[in-house]
């Protein structure tokens, strides 16, 4: 595998991101950052952060010390770990001095939690002008529920998205969370853009300097409802649950096939005919309940179990086929594995190897936005507990006698 020096410099390179988040929103928006090439220092409480014990499953042996929590590696690449004891004057000291030289600091303590440590707003600024500090919260820093903490499964269901989400109740179905923490993801990834964002503006205008830029889990997840929200702000009823039917569009939905299940998405007027002649019913397509997207929207329940039935009848290969030589947008329902192991997959990169010190060959998920003049990279591991914690402290200028002082006080 190649070595991390030999990856040219991303288009973030030169930036310095001080992560004191934990768990996923947060190591989410500075893992995407460190892959562009940004120097992230992940500054770990003294136990670590919380996901290195979320297993199992996980990797490495409990003897040797090394064992880690699958979930914590999936979002901890490209960063440097620096284990540090903020409630300890002396460690304050240290964060002091890493936010002095920093572009970006991100953190995701309840809101006022960081300003009792001695780090308020008024306080960043004077320590540093030009300092973008992204804050992360459940609810926001102020509003009814600023103190309680945000958790991905509860702001899932208070977000309306899990209202929206599992079988319909006439099938006995009730609300299910999304198979990721998707409130997390989506935060994380509002974080990045808001990073981005505040950088883009310091450069272009030297007296906004620095800025608090906050992201809530509750926001982010209410705007990605999307459709959903401006179909219930238009009726005035809250969507119901489809199971994996489309409420916009139909047929756009999952059908099972003799073997498995196949995903069909016939998103266009144009593909209706050509969906309707590769299953072999060409007389849907002039039968005038299903003319057009409204009216089979309108028909649904007529029109289901017509093509349900036509699907039950061939194998998954066959449908692919056929739906594709009709450029009829379409796929098999595939697990975790077989997806990323696709040659598809396999041509995006989105499955990599990275050489752990301790835990040998790690597989990842790839980066999925490819530049063509300045890429990102997967150049280092998830780092072990305060595995660069020396480096980063001479690299503030602190003498050897010093870092040993610190780590003999359990600062460090």
């Amino acid at each position: 595998m190649p070595d991390a020096s030999s990856f040219a410099p991303g288009p973030l390179a030169g930036l310095r991101v001080i992560d004191l988040s934990t768990v996923l929103a947060g190591p989410y928006a500075t893992m995407v950052l460190a892959d562009l090439g940004a120097d992230v220092v992940k500054v770990e409480p003294p136990e670590g952060d919380a996901t290195r014990g979320w297993g199992p499953p996980w990797v490495g042996d409990a003897d040797a010390g090394t064992r880690t929590a699958a979930y914590y590696l999936a979002v901890n690449r490209n960063k440097r770990s620096v284990r540090l004891d903020l409630r300890q004057a002396a460690g304050a000291v240290v964060l002091r001095r890493l936010l002095a030289g920093a572009d970006v600091l991100i953190e995701n303590f309840r809101p006022g939690s960081l300003a009792r440590l001695g780090f308020e707003d008024r306080a960043l600024e004077a320590l540093n002008p030009d300092l973008v500090h992204l804050a992360i919260s459940g609810y926001g820093p102020d509003g009814p529920a600023a103190d309680r903490p945000g958790y991905d499964f509860v702001i899932q269901a208070v977000g309306g998205l899990m209202s929206i989400t599992g079988d319909p109740d006439v099938d006995g179905g009730h609300p299910i969370k999304v198979g990721v923490a998707i409130s997390d993801i989506v935060a994380g990834l509002f974080a990045t853009i808001g990073i981005l964002a505040g950088l883009l503006a310091r450069r272009s205008d030297r007296s906004v300097g620095g800025q608090r830029i906050d992201v809530s889990l509750l926001a982010s997840t209410l705007a990605v409802l999307v459709n959903q929200a401006q179909n219930a702000f238009t009726t005035g009823e809250s969507p119901v649950r489809r199971g994996n039917a489309h409420p916009n569009i139909v047929p756009y939905e999952t059908f099972s096939t003799s073997d498995g299940q196949i995903a069909v998405a016939v998103g266009s007027e144009r593909q209706w005919p050509r969906f309707c002649a590769a299953i072999g019913a060409p007389g849907l397509a002039d039968d005038r309940r299903f003319a057009t997207n409204g009216d089979r929207v309108a028909a649904r329940s007529a029109l289901r179990p017509l093509i349900a039935e036509r699907l039950a009848a061939r194998s998954t290969d066959e449908w692919l086929r056929a739906l594709a030589d009709a450029d009829v947008p379409c796929g098999a329902v595939t697990d975790v594995l077989a997806a990323f192991q696709s040659p598809e997959a396999a041509a995006r990169s989105m499955l990599v190897e990275i050489e752990h010190p301790a835990l040998g060959v790690l597989r990842q998920a790839g980066i999925p936005i490819e530049f063509g003049a300045t890429p990102g990279s997967v150049r280092t591991a998830p780092p072990l507990l305060g595995e660069h914690t020396d480096e980063v402290l001479a690299e503030l200028g602190l003498s050897v006698e010093e870092i040993a002082r610190l780590r003999e006080d359990g600062v460090v």
